[in-house]
């Protein structure tokens, strides 16, 4: 199978490297964000809270640092969102939690100006560029795929999608500008959603994919199960399907094979982030 090389996109300042990487994601403007902390936090970090730093590298190379304090989260979430400010959430939500704090969101200065709870068992946060924040939920919680304000309110709900049924694990999720793409266990379609329309539902042979690229009637998913951990598969858009179209291995930039990573899927392009977790690249469909 012919390779696909990732292009470098954005790098950590070296300057931080001795502080421990939290997360780290791209956000809906094409901006990368590290959540660096002192140290690794405890065991039973939720319950103690601790500081940490957001450090923030533009396309452009700029680069800023927005101090934050009192985080509760020891497996977070992060997204910037339009107005400068951060959003930072917890993967898992406390029973029992009277405070409602799974999620925090801060001010471009980084204080914390308000919180709240959007469930257990997220997979996915990602800020679209309304400042609207989408979450998918793995599957020890069947709320699917919710659309939030960055206040806390319920604003979009998959419940039970029609040709789909009900969403029990949302694998990929894709968010940009005005529409957002996902593919959930188990059938694996291809779901287009636009919070004003029903969703729409195109049926996909693909499994196991943790990312979806999408471009002007062309789609590409990244990953799988087993050897097929670092596939991207192409398919062509129709009306009710996702026609096969070919397939390439993803590399790093430099050709070898990636190890433990993050992506994050946003329109065209499929961030990836691989261990030691200090520099993101790219795969763009448009390209």
């Amino acid at each position: 199978m012919q390779t696909s090389a990732l292009v470098p996109y954005a790098r950590l300042p070296r300057t931080y490297h001795d502080r421990h990487v939290l997360t780290s994601t791209v956000d809906a403007f094409g901006a990368a964000h590290w959540l660096l902390a002192e140290r690794a936090p405890e065991p039973d970090g939720d319950r103690h809270p601790f500081d940490a730093l957001v450090v923030s590298v533009r396309d452009d190379g700029g680069v800023e640092a927005t101090e934050l304090s009192a985080l509760r989260a020891r497996f977070p979430y992060l997204d910037r969102l339009p107005d400068g400010g951060f959003v930072v959430a917890s993967a898992r939500a406390r029973r029992g939690d009277a405070h409602g704090s799974q999620v925090q969101v801060f001010d471009a200065l980084g204080r914390e100006t308000r919180s709240f709870t959007v469930g257990d068992a997220i997979e996915h946060l990602l800020a679209d560029p309304s400042g609207a924040l989408w979450v998918g939920h793995f599957d020890e919680n069947p709320a699917g795929i919710r659309r939030w304000s960055a206040t806390g309110d319920l604003q979009w709900d998959s419940g039970d999608v029609p040709g789909a049924g009900w969403i029990m694990d949302c694998y990929a999720l894709n968010v940009s500008d005005s529409v957002v793409w996902a593919c959930p266990y188990t059938d694996f379609p291809l779901l287009e959603i636009r919070p004003d329309r029903p969703v729409r539902v195109r049926a996909n042979t693909v499994r196991g994919a943790s990312a979806v690229a999408v471009h002007e009637g062309r789609v590409a998913f990244f990953g799988g199960y087993g050897d097929e951990r670092d596939r991207v598969a192409y398919g062509e858009l129709t009306d009710a399907t996702v026609e096969p179209a070919g397939a390439a291995v993803l590399t790093r930039p430099d050709g070898t094979p990636l190890g433990r990573r993050r992506v994050v899927a946003r329109a065209a392009r499929i961030y990836v982030q691989d261990e030691p977790f200090t520099e993101w690249a790219v795969w763009d469909l448009s390209d």
